[in-house]
Parts: C-alpha cells; structure tokens; sequence
C-alpha cells in the first residue's frame, strides 16, 4: 500500500513522499524502510531523528523532520488503525463443528462458528455473528448478544448475561461462584450460595485467566467498553463502571464499586465495599481500604495522594542518609552536653573553695 493511501484511510495529512511502499507496522526503534511508526509520548520525540521507519504518526504540531509524517489529533489510535490494515487474525467460517455439544434449547444466531468440542447448555441464546472456539463452555441459561468472541478454553457460568461485541480471551472466567463463606454453630465454613449472574455491558473484553465472580444477591456488574486485563479478580456483588479499565493481577473484593473512566493499575488491590469516583487512577501496586472521590490519583499501600506519595518515596530512599545525620548531631549534642555539664561542675567546685 502506498503510503498516500494510507493517509487517506487514516484521514491524516499527509507531509512528504506519498509513492512510498508500506508494508507493515512497528515501534519506533524496530521499523524499517517498508514500516511506520507512531509518536504519540514527547519523552520517545528524539528517536524519530534515528528511526528507519518510512512514515511516523505525529500530532499536528509535531515539528517537520525528514522522514515522511502523517499527522493527526491521536497518533497513537491511528497507529491501532493502521495495525488492523495489515494484520488480519483467523477468520472463522460458519458452521458448528460436529463434535461441539448444543443443547436442542439452546439458540445460535445467524453467521456464528461454534468450534470443536464446545459445550452449550440448555437456554443458551447466542447473537448474530459469535465466535465460539475450541472447549469453550457456556452453562444454563446464559445469553450473549451478537459478535460475541471466545477463545479457546473461556467459561461463562449459568444466567450470566452479556452484550454485544463482548470478547472473552483464553482461560477466562464470567460468573465463577464469589468467595462467600459463613461459620457455622460448630465454627466450620459453610460455603453461601452465589446466586446473583454477572452482567456485562456492550464493548467489554475480558483478557486472559481473569476472573469475574458472580454475585451473592443482585449482580456483579460490568459495563459499556471496560477492559479487564490478565489475571484480574472481580470479586462478588462488585461494580466496574463505563470505560474502566482494570489492569493485570489488580483484584476487587467484594461489593466493591469503581466508577466511570477509572485506571486501576497492574496489582492494584481495593477493599471489599469501598466505592472509587469516576476518573480515579491507582497507580501500580496501590492499595485502597477507603472510599476515592472522583478524579483522585491515589499510589501506594495503604494508598494516598499521589503527589505526596512521590514525596514520601524521595525522602524514603533518604532515610538512611537522614539516618546517619541525626545520629551525627545525637552525638553531638551529648558532647556538648557533657563539656557544658563538666563546666558546670568545675564552676561549683570553684565557688565552693571560695
């Protein structure tokens, strides 16, 4: 593809050469003659001098160089554009793989590939155009609306309801009983029945091996274009609000609630029952046991403002030093103190003998 109809696809101007082959896409430091690339973060604006890329993606005010540039408002979505131009993942034909398992109840919408050794149970009702691949497992009563994606190995447990444009990657869960036990009169667990579903909204991806629990009573709730990352816990009863996004091995126990336009960073914990505004941003490793107005950014455990945190983390990596130098003036001022009290002595003595 030539690199001027490429701009055009992008709605982009274009600033140079337009009879450019491009043939792919790469980072900054890897693209070759043949690739583009993107600057969308100032601190990575001095390796476009360095790049063999043939084109960069740049904002508008992006100062001119001598490699060809597309420039738009957001370099960085147009280069997610420019990776789904040329590559292309596995498309599935439709059909039901003979060894797939459906129960005569269930309802499969038009254009959909069930794959090979998958289980649907029985009321299961899937929309138009779902992919469903190998040893995928949907329980009683679940429903899914159309486009719905899951690869090989995902589960979505009895009476979970999704919505369209849903994409459930490998290994992951919606609607695995939540972590609810009681003691019983002998001080034995007795494990508390789930029986709430998981609900998710439209435009949400569930990435690998994360787990989203089903409820107590009521629902676990996921909604309109969240992303949940890796590894994530989503414990019973919780809430991830519109365009959240929940990062790898962040966890939320139970009932927890985070709302609109959230980033919850890699590790991050939240206490069960706690409620994050919209916009809240833990950073990374952040730890929250209290409730976040909107539009906080939190780091830390227990976590606090960010900025004094950064402070705090400056003088921690001082502490030695501070150490060193207080025991310094200790000393000091007990050598003063003990010249100042042997002064005193030798005063006394003195009036004394007078």
């Amino acid at each position: 593809m030539r690199l001027a109809e490429l701009a055009d696809r992008l709605n982009a101007t274009l600033h140079g050469d337009g009879t450019i082959e491009v043939t792919g896409v790469r980072g900054i430091e890897e693209a070759g003659p043949t690739e583009i690339t993107f600057v969308a973060n100032p601190k990575y604006a001095g390796l476009v001098h360095k790049t063999k890329a043939a084109a960069v993606l740049v904002s508008p005010d992006f100062p001119e160089i001598s490699t060809p540039t597309l420039r738009l408002a957001n370099p960085y979505h147009a280069f997610a554009q420019a990776l789904g131009i040329f590559y292309q993942p596995p498309a599935y034909a439709p059909g039901i793989h003979p060894t797939a398992v459906i129960d005569p109840t269930a309802r499969i919408g038009a254009n959909s590939h069930i794959g090979a050794y998958v289980v649907i149970g029985p009321g299961v009702q899937l929309g138009d155009n779902a992919t469903v691949l190998p040893h995928v497992v949907l329980y009683p009563g679940v429903v899914a609306g159309d486009h719905f994606y899951a690869h090989a190995h995902a589960v979505v447990r009895e009476g979970c309801i999704l919505g369209d444009h849903v994409t459930l990657e490998n290994g992951a869960i919606v609607g695995s009983d939540g972590f609810g036990f009681a003691k019983d009169n002998q001080g034995n667990w007795q494990k508390i029945p789930q029986s709430g579903p998981v609900l998710v909204g439209h435009h949400v991806d569930i990435q690998a091996n994360a787990c989203i629990d089903r409820a107590t009573v009521g629902a676990t709730e996921i909604a309109d274009g969240a992303k949940i990352d890796n590894l994530v816990q989503i414990g019973h009863g919780s809430k991830v609000g519109k365009n959240t996004l929940v990062c790898a091995q962040a966890g939320l126990a139970g009932s927890s609630v985070v709302g609109a336009n959230a980033i919850l960073a890699g590790q991050t914990g939240v206490a069960g029952h706690c409620t994050l505004g919209d916009e809240v941003i833990l950073t990374a490793q952040s730890g929250v046991s209290h409730d976040v107005p909107s539009g906080k950014m939190l780091s830390g455990s227990p976590a606090f403002e960010n900025r004094s945190w950064l402070r705090a983390v400056a003088v921690f990596q001082r502490l030695p030093e501070i150490f060193r130098r207080i025991h310094q003036l200790e000393k000091a001022a007990q050598v003063i103190a003990g010249t100042d009290a042997s002064s005193d002595s030798s005063a006394h003595a003195k009036e004394g003998r007078n």
